[in-house]
């Protein structure tokens, strides 16, 4: 394929496709070595809406039509280290690269912009049916760090807070009842005696006038019901307060991480 940068960035726009002709994503820049001015890099729109920016290397790419064709699987383009799209990959931004797509890299470069040597060491060329990767383990999404990522989740941890329910207040109020007693009560009432003359009696009787008008006058009493109210104390009110213990569930959404192995390059390979 041709290596005119003129020529090349004719295929921006274009939809770049793997090594089976399935799309990988469309095609943003073409990327030269800064020593040679040759073009080394496509830089791809990939992920699930096409924000994410992968680069792939230029050699090896051929015309498909009017797609451009590379030979590595589209999810290994995918699964590219991270790289800024800025307009110039820096020597550790592409020794990642290299080390992915299974190439040799040197700082030194040659005319075509290859590596020194232009030969891609991840697998053999003689067979382009049965392509075999370098199996080297390595971070992909960032710096490398070990042989190993760890597998964590949440767990819940669940306790109590005090706060405020709610207030009680004792209120005390007049209400009004009619109460009915039954109370003895006495009178005098006046009664006539009349009695002979005795010897007994007979000087009181023939004391004063022998004929004359008189009165006499007898004080009658009674009793009558008197009412009166006073206030008496009764009992002794007060709030208090008991603990009573209950049991709630609770539920809450945890994320736990999951390990998997994907190995589609690896079928595609048998």
């Amino acid at each position: 394929m041709t290596t005119n940068p003129n020529e090349l960035t004719a295929w921006i726009g274009h939809t770049l496709v793997d090594e089976n002709g399935d799309k990988i994503g469309k095609i943003v820049d073409i990327y030269a070595d800064e020593a040679t001015g040759q073009p080394e890099w496509i830089a791809v729109n990939t992920g699930r809406f096409g924000t994410n920016i992968s680069f792939v290397p230029l050699a090896g790419a051929v015309a498909r039509g009017d797609d451009l064709q590379v030979p590595f699987p589209g999810k290994h383009v995918s699964d590219a280290p991270n790289a800024k799209a800025d307009g110039q990959l820096s020597q550790e931004e592409e020794s990642r690269l290299y080390r992915h797509y299974g190439m040799d890299y040197s700082d030194a470069r040659s005319d075509s912009g290859l590596p020194q040597g232009g030969t891609q060491a991840g697998y053999d060329d003689t067979d382009t049916s049965r392509r075999k990767w370098d199996t080297t383990g390595y971070d992909t999404s960032g710096p490398t760090t070990d042989d190993a990522m760890t597998r964590s989740e949440e767990e819940l941890r669940v306790g109590t807070e005090r706060r405020e329910a709610g207030r009680v207040r004792l209120r005390k109020y007049v209400v009004t009842e009619n109460e009915t007693r039954t109370v003895p009560v006495s009178r005098e009432e006046v009664r006539v005696e009349r009695e002979p003359i005795t010897d007994a009696n007979v000087d009181a009787a023939m004391d004063g006038p022998a004929i004359s008008e008189e009165e006499h006058e007898v004080v009658l009493h009674e009793e009558r019901p008197v009412v009166s109210k006073e206030a008496v104390p009764k009992e002794r009110v007060r709030l208090d307060k008991d603990t009573v213990t209950d049991e709630r569930q609770v539920s809450e959404e945890v994320r736990k991480e999951r390990i998997e192995t994907d190995d589609d390059a690896l079928r595609r390979d048998r």
